[in-house]
């Protein structure tokens, strides 16, 4: 199995509590995208959902953890689209070219579930690198650069990745930096890395 599908089959659930567990994902997207990840409590989540706080807290953790479950379909999509896409994301194109689209693609996630992710990579200290979805997108990047015939893969996926993150892409926000130019830049950097220029 890839390590791109590192969260793995889910435990099977009761009918009852796949319906809760829909109900408060549909919820939480629903608020998370009208009022941002801050501005949403648990009490007003669980009111939403028609569920009870307790079984929030049971099921999720906190609003970390909810945070989490919510991207959880978003990635898994990203994935998706990676293992059997239609190239230069999917498999058939050169290391550059995939390298490239990832970017693309990660990036277009990335601005859409910016404060998600954010939560899911502050969670606690060291969250992010201690995810399966980090792991299976560094796998992914060290395949490309270990294809590509670049030295130290394992670590060039790291510095990659850490251009990436959502701390950095709020940053860069704050700054007024135009997301056209955040890609223009990770395009060059890419070229940089693998001493090449995206065609």
């Amino acid at each position: 199995m890839s390590k791109l599908h590192m969260f793995g089959a889910p435990p099977p659930e009761r009918a009852d509590a796949a319906r809760n567990r829909a109900r408060i994902l549909a919820a939480a997207e629903v608020l998370f995208a009208a009022r941002g990840v801050s501005g949403v409590s648990m009490d007003e989540l669980a009111a939403a959902a028609g569920v009870g706080k307790g079984t929030l807290y049971r099921r999720f953790g906190d609003k970390a953890g909810l945070g989490i479950a919510v991207l959880d379909a978003r990635e898994r999509d990203l994935q998706d689209d990676i293992l059997r896409g239609p190239p230069p994301l999917g498999p058939g194109a050169e290391p550059v070219k995939r390298l490239h689209a990832f970017v693309d693609a990660y990036l277009d996630y990335l601005f859409r579930n910016l404060d998600l992710v954010l939560m899911s990579e502050t969670a606690a200290v060291g969250a992010r690198y201690r995810s399966g979805v980090y792991a299976g997108w560094h796998w992914h990047l060290e395949q490309l650069l270990t294809a590509a015939e670049r030295p130290h893969p394992n670590v060039l996926a790291d510095y990659l990745l850490a251009s990436l993150s959502g701390d950095l892409q709020r940053y860069l926000r704050e700054r007024d930096t135009p997301p056209a130019a955040v890609r223009a830049a990770l395009h060059e950097l890419i070229g940089a890395v693998l001493g090449s220029r995206r065609r």
